[in-house]
């Protein structure tokens, strides 16, 4: 990613990390070395798409990612799960996810429902350290991007990964379709 000056292996800034993405990078297993998850520092005025967009150029509108929790209901049971799209789409929640969950119904969770259940920051939310009983769903192309833009669990800085790499995380499932 040229538009950032200082782009360094996640692990080397583990101080800047809330600590479940931090422990999450600590215990990495899975085909990429954890090395090739890279930190960027950003301005946490700049953590929503569209300003950091405005900021480094439209081109990362095509390589960022959106985590966003959402939470399935059925027969008074409520579950949570991830969902990840890049961030030109839109979470097909009404069709993939209330599918994939077998769930009634599927919405967006409550703001204060996600942050309190990942321990991250409103702007910031990734798919790297969630809770390990979340579903994650992550949309084919985010999987298939050499490389995508994403939260890092705070509002400050942000995460490169490869594609594959977000495809191998704990609970993830692959699907096609989920970004709309």
């Amino acid at each position: 990613m040229d538009a950032f000056d200082d782009v360094r292996p996640a692990v080397e800034r583990l101080d800047l990390l809330c600590e479940p993405v931090a422990a999450a990078l600590r215990a990495w297993r899975g085909g990429v070395p954890v090395e090739e998850v890279r930190y960027v520092d950003t301005d946490a005025d700049k953590a929503d798409t569209a300003v950091l967009v405005e900021s480094y150029g439209p081109w990362l509108l095509e390589q960022s990612a959106n985590c966003v929790v959402v939470a399935g209901k059925r027969g008074g049971e409520v579950s949570l799960a991830a969902c990840l799209v890049l961030s030109h789409t839109r979470v097909d929640v009404n069709g993939a996810v209330r599918r994939r969950l077998g769930a009634r119904k599927a919405s967006f969770a409550p703001m204060e429902t996600a942050l309190g259940a990942t321990g991250m920051e409103f702007g910031g939310i990734t798919p790297l350290g969630l809770p390990p009983d979340w579903p994650l769903l992550v949309d084919s192309a985010v999987a298939d991007s050499p490389y995508v833009l994403i939260g890092s669990g705070s509002r400050r800085g942000k995460l490169i990964v490869p594609g594959k790499a977000l495809a191998e995380l704990p609970g993830a499932t692959v699907l096609e379709g989920l970004g709309v």
